[in-house]
């Protein structure tokens, strides 16, 4: 998550507190995913990080289910991937990204991947993130999700979603 928009990012402590406790009972909840990773040191970092908290709750507002999968080792952040079984309903029948959609002259769906990660202030997984995040789990066996999809090959062909 590291592209961040201008919206208002301040959560109510309403929000702040149903973000940490949905967050916190999902880590709990699926510790396979980040063996080894203590829960207080992932809030005490997440509360030092208005940002970071505001895309988490768009993630999860959106119908996602963000959740811990590891730490950088040079950064020392913790990373978070949407581990939704599921492609949330919101975020299907999308275009990849603007020109995409803009090209389309029937049938345009309201929105792009793209665009709608950035308003997230996330981005889309890489091929190699979206092939991690299935050693972790049974995810989008039902649904594609939209990977991110180097400028030479958007040229050649069309993005791929796995």
């Amino acid at each position: 998550m590291n592209k961040m928009n201008s919206h208002n990012m301040d959560l109510s402590p309403e929000q702040h507190s149903a973000l940490l406790g949905a967050l916190k009972a999902r880590f709990e909840k699926n510790r396979s995913r980040h063996q080894g990773i203590d829960w207080k040191q992932v809030q005490a970092k997440l509360e030092a990080n208005a940002e970071k908290l505001w895309s988490l709750n768009e993630m999860e507002r959106t119908g996602g289910e963000p959740d811990v999968i590891g730490q950088d080792t040079k950064t020392g952040e913790y990373i978070f991937y949407d581990c939704s079984a599921e492609t949330p309903k919101g975020r299907r029948s999308v275009c990849y990204d603007r020109e995409g959609w803009e090209s389309r002259k029937e049938h345009k769906p309201a929105n792009n991947a793209i665009d709608m990660a950035a308003a997230m202030g996330v981005e889309l997984l890489t091929e190699e993130e979206y092939r991690e995040l299935q050693q972790l789990g049974n995810f989008d066996t039902k649904t594609s999700s939209w990977v991110q999809t180097p400028a030479e090959i958007r040229k050649t062909s069309v993005a791929p979603f796995l």
